[in-house]
This record gives structure tokens, C-alpha cells and sequence, in this order.
């Protein structure tokens, strides 16, 4: 059986692929606690310093393997029981927690479907790039669910705007690649076979940031979305500054800048 997750890292950066194509690259429980797993060992991990998050064959994610789901219930008539339910929802929403919590950057590269937890997953990235042919929706109201799942109603508002996100959000309606860059959804649109190069000048860009700078800006960022005022962003922005002006890699980043080359900074 092959791995529900595949991981590359060449040179900082985790290439990390969600691999089980033959089903879309669907949520089941053993790609579930991969994902987990994962991203909870990114917590102090500083060899890896970007991730770029994919999915093999056609799509990027079709969300929850319903399929997978409903064999394991097999002939039960009654539901699970609350707390069940509650754990299996948290395994799945404690992944984009994880996401936003991992001190690395992370780029989405989506192709085809992003439904329903893909979308989540797609969201709880810091960039996205879409395929062409990339098609994405909150699929859970569909399902007779509530369209709000996996913190998508935090993400789209802030992403869109409110009025985007409702319609996307209470009509589970997808939308396309060219609607989600005009909307500022994602970042650029590209052909689907082109995904992987689209991603290495954010890669190359990130890579000349020091380390402990790119941590420090992805945490303000997260920080700054539900700051109470701008006296609070402006403290934690100051205290950043003054933290990255005290390492090694501030010295080596103004003798790059000088001599007109790319830094190199210690692996910490």
C-alpha cells in the first residue's frame, strides 16, 4: 500500500504531496493522521523552513472520503455518538490549527477539486496558486450540513470579504480559478502542469528571508488578523524587529545586501 503523504525536502523546503489520486485525494483516516502527524513535527522543527502543499494526480482534494465513511458504519442504522462525531470533526479541524500554528510559510498548489476540507486545507495555507482548471466550494452545506466546516468561516471573510464568503459558503457553489484570482482568493493562475514552477519564486523568495525572520512575520501575520487595535500589531511588530536585529543573520542579511549577493544564514 502506498503513503497517504508523501514529503520531499531538498534544501529547506518540505514538498508535501497528498497521495491517494484513485480517490481524489480524499480525507480518510489514514491521510487524516498523516497530515496530523506532519504538521504537529513542523512545531520545532527548523531544518524545514517553507512547505509547499499538493496533490497528486488530477486534484489537489475532494474533501471527506464519504465513501471510506459510510463502509465503516457499515449496517449501523443509528448515527455515532456525540462524542465520537466530536473527536472524528476535531482530527480533521485540528489539522488547519496545526497549519496556522507551524512556524513555515505554506504554499497551496491546487488543481482540479479543492471541496469541502480540501478548501479548508487550501485556506489554512498562506499562499495559494491555482491550476487553471481549479474548482473549489464548501461542499459540507450539500451534505446536508452546515456550510460553515473545518474554519472556513473564519478564513473565506478575511480572504473575500463577507459578501463572497456567504455566497460561497450558503450555497456551496464552487468557484473557478479566474474568479478566485480576481477575488484575491489565490495568487496566480497557471497551468496545471506548470503548478511546481509557479511555486519556486515564492520558494526562492522566502529562502533569502532569515530564518527566524520568516517565523517571526508568519506569526505577526496570524497575530495582526484579530488584533484588537493597531497599538497591539505595532507592539509585536516592534518587538520582531528588535529580536531579528539582535542575530547573526541581521549581520549576514546587510553584507548580502552590500555586496550584492544572496545570504547564506546558519541552519537554526
Amino acid at each position: 500500500m502506498s503513503q497517504p503523504l508523501l514529503i520531499e525536502h531538498h534544501d529547506g523546503v518540505d514538498w508535501v504531496t497528498l497521495n491517494r489520486p484513485e480517490s481524489l485525494n480524499a480525507l480518510d483516516p489514514s491521510l487524516i493522521d498523516a497530515l496530523n502527524v506532519y504538521f504537529q513535527g513542523l512545531q520545532r522543527n527548523r531544518d524545514t523552513r517553507v512547505v509547499v502543499l499538493k496533490g497528486a494526480g488530477a486534484n489537489f482534494c475532494a474533501g471527506l472520503d464519504l465513501k471510506h465513511a459510510m463502509a465503516r458504519r457499515g449496517g449501523q442504522t443509528e448515527p455515532p455518538g456525540v462524542t465520537e462525531s466530536l473527536d472524528s470533526q476535531r482530527r480533521i479541524a485540528d489539522i488547519v490549527m496545526l497549519m496556522r500554528r507551524a512556524p513555515q510559510p505554506i504554499i497551496a498548489l491546487v488543481q482540479g477539486a479543492a471541496a469541502g476540507g480540501g478548501f479548508a486545507l487550501a485556506l489554512a495555507a498562506d499562499i495559494r496558486i491555482a491550476a487553471k482548471n481549479a474548482r473549489m466550494n464548501c461542499a459540507f452545506i450539500k451534505l446536508g450540513l452546515g456550510g460553515c466546516d473545518i474554519g472556513t468561516s473564519y478564513f473565506l471573510p478575511r480572504l473575500v470579504g463577507v459578501s463572497v464568503a456567504s455566497e460561497l459558503i450558503l450555497t456551496g457553489r464552487f468557484i473557478h480559478a479566474d474568479r478566485a484570482l480576481a477575488v484575491g482568493l489565490v495568487s496566480e493562475v497557471v497551468e496545471a502542469t506548470d503548478l511546481d514552477a509557479a511555486a519556486n519564486p515564492y520558494v526562492e523568495a522566502m529562502m533569502t528571508a532569515s530564518p527566524v525572520g520568516l517565523r517571526l512575520s508568519k506569526e505577526c501575520i496570524n497575530m495582526s488578523v484579530d488584533a484588537g487595535s493597531i497599538e497591539a500589531v505595532i507592539a509585536m511588530e516592534d518587538r520582531n524587529q528588535v529580536l531579528c536585529s539582535r542575530s547573526e543573520d541581521f549581520q549576514e542579511g546587510i553584507r548580502a545586501f552590500l555586496e550584492k549577493r544572496k545570504p547564506v544564514y546558519i541552519r537554526r
